[in-house]
């Protein structure tokens, strides 16, 4: 059962971002830092993803490990309440995710996607960045 009213869920629900997210903010200053200089959201390109090094033809997308179904992952679990509805809604994120990936691998970009929950370990995703991005 929702503790809250179906007006204040909705309110609260429009209120989450999906751009300048703060695990984007977060690999946006990691990856300036490396020395690595990007292009954001370019729209041009499927899925518009978060980081775009064009002169590389590589993209970053930082995904929300709920929102987008991680599945090794503790905040990707679904919740209790109107399951079938956010089962649904996390399907189709992952197919669009899918689709979007492979249209950008069919026009040669390389894809690398950043988990919210590796920001814990900013050494290991400094490290995996700097291999993709090198």
């Amino acid at each position: 059962m929702d503790k809250l009213t179906p007006a204040h869920r909705s309110w609260l629900m429009g209120r989450v971002k999906s751009k300048n997210t703060s695990p984007e903010m977060a690999v946006r200053r990691l990856v300036f830092s490396m020395g690595f200089r990007y292009r954001l959201h370019v729209k041009s390109l499927p899925g518009s993803p978060d980081l775009v090094f064009a002169g590389r033809k590589k993209v970053v997308f930082v995904n929300g490990c709920f929102w987008h179904g991680h599945d090794s992952c503790k905040y990707g679990r679904l919740p209790k309440n109107n399951t079938d509805f956010w089962a649904a809604k996390i399907t189709r994120n992952r197919e669009r995710d899918t689709e979007n990936i492979n249209a950008l691998e069919r026009l040669g970009w390389n894809v690398h996607t950043v988990w919210q929950c590796e920001l814990k370990n900013p050494e290991k995703l400094q490290s995996e960045l700097n291999d993709f991005l090198s």
